[in-house]
């Protein structure tokens, strides 16, 4: 940046004068800065010097029983997730219905388990068999509730039919999304309404279904821990039990925590790459991959030390 000098009658000329920016200095930052690291090197401390035997949670991650828990809560989140996107389409389509029974019905799912802690949901239909003692399908199925309503159909029914209140709005919000003429064209067409909603329909409204669907994909992964109460094998049930046994019941919180970590890592890695792909169409220049920027960022470190060489 560059400003002219006036010259006085009598005074030597002089070429234009650079004037120097000096940057605002926010202390403020630095402030806030320090406060925080200090703040988390006192927790480090505390944990640094508390009474935990941290040897416990390397010798005991890759466990039996731990990889087995993993792989049970991994099962019991595709499972109710599948469950509960597929209703939660269904309960959307019948929301957006014409027909007032279908909507009454869909409204008063939704009501219901969006309403209700999906804790109490999970108890209640592992107990319900103090109410009805026998099932009677007929010819198709005949059993005792109890020998029915196993863990894993316990936790399925909880986790998968709460999920679908909350995918139903989800599935709504991005059908609603798409321009009634994408409709209006297909019908034109002679598209039936049913192909019109897989064909032309669901594949624009998955821009906006994706991601929310990503989240609540991790937050069910996390939801899992509470199917404990349903007396189904996961992940926590298997920390908690060796850490009964060890002795180091914290220890195998904490390893716990760090399996959650790394799935919930993975499954937004897999979102990010999903609703990348999803993405195409709707911008020109798709937002760069994780490995993309990491190649730039070393392609521009090159550069420099290039040109400083």
């Amino acid at each position: 940046m560059t400003v002219e000098k006036i010259d006085k009658p009598g005074s030597k000329a002089t070429g234009p004068e650079t004037l120097k920016a000096i940057p605002v200095r926010h202390y403020g930052r630095w402030v806030a800065a320090v406060i925080i690291l200090a703040l988390l090197a006192m927790l480090v401390y505390a944990f640094a010097r508390g009474d935990v035997n941290w040897g416990a949670i390397p010798d005991n991650f890759f466990n039996d029983e731990i990889l087995r828990g993993v792989g049970k809560t991994v099962w019991i989140t595709i499972a109710s997730m599948v469950l509960g996107v597929v209703l939660g389409i269904i309960l959307a389509v019948m929301r957006l219905s014409k027909n007032p029974v279908t909507q009454a019905v869909s409204w008063g799912y939704i009501w219901f388990f969006r309403g209700t802690p999906v804790y109490v949901q999970l108890l209640l239909w592992f107990n319900l068999g103090l109410i009805f003692k026998y099932i009677n399908l007929g010819p198709i199925y005949q059993d005792e509730w109890s020998d029915f309503m196993t863990p894993f159909l316990a936790a399925l029914l909880g986790l998968g039919l709460n999920e679908a209140a909350y995918m139903a709005e989800i599935c709504r919000a991005g059908i609603q999304a798409v321009d009634e003429g994408q409709t209006e064209a297909a019908q034109a067409l002679g598209m039936s309404h049913a192909k019109t909603l897989r064909r032309v329909v669901l594949p624009q409204a998955m821009r906006v279904i994706v991601p929310p669907t990503g989240n609540e994909f991790i937050n069910m992964l996390k939801t899992t821990s509470l199917v404990i109460a349903v007396q189904y094998w996961d992940l926590l049930q298997a920390s908690q039990e060796i850490g009964s046994n060890t002795g180091a019941s914290a220890e195998m919180l904490f390893l716990a925590a760090a399996w959650y970590l790394i799935l919930t890592s993975v499954l937004s890695v897999g979102q990010y790459y999903l609703e990348r792909y999803y993405a195409r169409g709707s911008t020109r220049n798709l937002p760069p991959t994780v490995f993309q920027r990491l190649r730039a960022n070393l392609f521009s470190l090159s550069n420099r030390s290039g040109g400083v060489a």
